[in-house]
């Protein structure tokens, strides 16, 4: 997979999903109530909030929840605002690291990001150190046995549909779009009959970083862990690459 998808799969092989539920839900109402801050409480007419509601359905996060994030944003229920920020910076061998964040007290999530990077064999740096590492596209990930294809039919699916590449690997592909696209080409898909594993606009990077020396992969690995269970954390994005053969052998 692309070097992007390098730690959803550790997460996945950890089982940190599913210990993890109570933050996933934390960060999806979030993400919520900053789509409805920002461009209403219609998903009809706000794209973000309609893409967070799918996302946060994808996760079995309950309607209830769902509600209560939106009415909270549109002030119907009384709460906190949350500011926006991204954290740059550097993990062990050189990585670059990128932290998106939603916080009500910003002098408390630096101070806790910066600690984080320095405990982990990391350096929080300045803003756009490395973000030209990374671009933006939509990722749509399936399963090819769960959908009974082969590699030639998914690409040839994904293409038709709008996608603008698709990899294989392990019997999954992902799909790559345009951010526009990612939604018509994800219902594209679905009404073609085909079940998703994830779909989402996030930040790929364009060169990757081989982590080869144990040392330093298993302390990006802790420097991820350690990120994304605080609770500001949004998302953390990477450019590391490690060996499969390195990488099964320390997530046992």
């Amino acid at each position: 997979m692309a070097g992007h998808s390098k730690w959803k799969n550790i997460q996945h092989r950890k089982g940190r999903q599913d210990a993890q539920r109570g933050k996933l839900f934390n960060m999806l109402s979030r993400e919520i109530f900053v789509a409805v801050r920002n461009g209403g409480p219609d998903p009809d007419a706000n794209s973000r909030l309609r893409a967070a509601i799918q996302k946060a359905r994808d996760n079995n996060m309950p309607n209830s929840n769902i509600e209560n994030a939106i009415n909270k944003a549109s002030g119907n229920i009384e709460g906190v605002t949350y500011d926006e920020i991204v954290y740059e910076g550097y993990g062990p061998g050189g990585v670059a690291v990128m932290v998106e964040c939603l916080t009500d007290n910003r002098n408390r999530t630096a101070a806790e990001i910066r600690h984080i990077f320095s405990k982990n064999g990391g350096n929080l740096g300045e803003s756009g150190c490395v973000s030209f590492l990374f671009e933006k596209k939509g990722i749509i990930t399936l399963s090819l046995e769960d959908n009974g294809l082969d590699e030639d039919a998914v690409l040839l699916e994904a293409l038709e549909a709008g996608a603008e590449d698709v990899q294989v690997e392990d019997a999954e592909a992902e799909i790559t779009t345009t951010p526009a696209e990612c939604e018509q080409v994800r219902q594209n898909l679905e009404s073609a009959g085909y079940k998703l594993l994830s779909a989402e606009v996030t930040f790929v990077p364009s060169t990757t970083v081989a982590l080869e020396a144990e040392k330093d992969a298993a302390s990006m690995l802790k420097l991820m862990e350690a990120l994304e269970d605080n609770d500001d954390v949004q998302h953390v994005y990477a450019n590391f690459d490690i060996d499969p053969e390195l990488m099964a052998e320390m997530t046992k």
